[in-house]
């Protein structure tokens, strides 16, 4: 009986063990680990990449806008061109 129970405490501790040593993928080979590090710094890289892009970009659409905007509000016409009634003086 004690025997039996020894063992049970013992197949217990050893799984509490695993259950504290984290999940399986700590367990994984150093290269393999340093592997997905220098594939997830490349992807961040890359999204880096595509930020800064997208950034270059909105201020290139602000600009034109803007750009746009002026010359819409930008031409001033005439006070006579503007009054019907100066318009039959002329």
């Amino acid at each position: 009986m004690i025997r039996l129970l020894s063992s049970s405490i013992g197949l217990l501790l050893l799984l509490i063990g695993y259950a504290a040593a984290g999940p399986e993928s700590d367990l994984r080979p150093r290269a393999v680990r340093s592997s997905a590090c220098q594939e997830h710094t490349n992807l961040h890289n890359r999204l880096d990449v595509v930020e800064k892009k997208v950034e270059d970009t909105v201020e290139k659409l602000e600009t034109e806008l803007a750009a746009l905007l002026d010359s819409i509000e930008g031409p001033q016409w005439p006070t006579e061109l503007e009054d019907p009634a100066q318009r039959g003086r002329s």
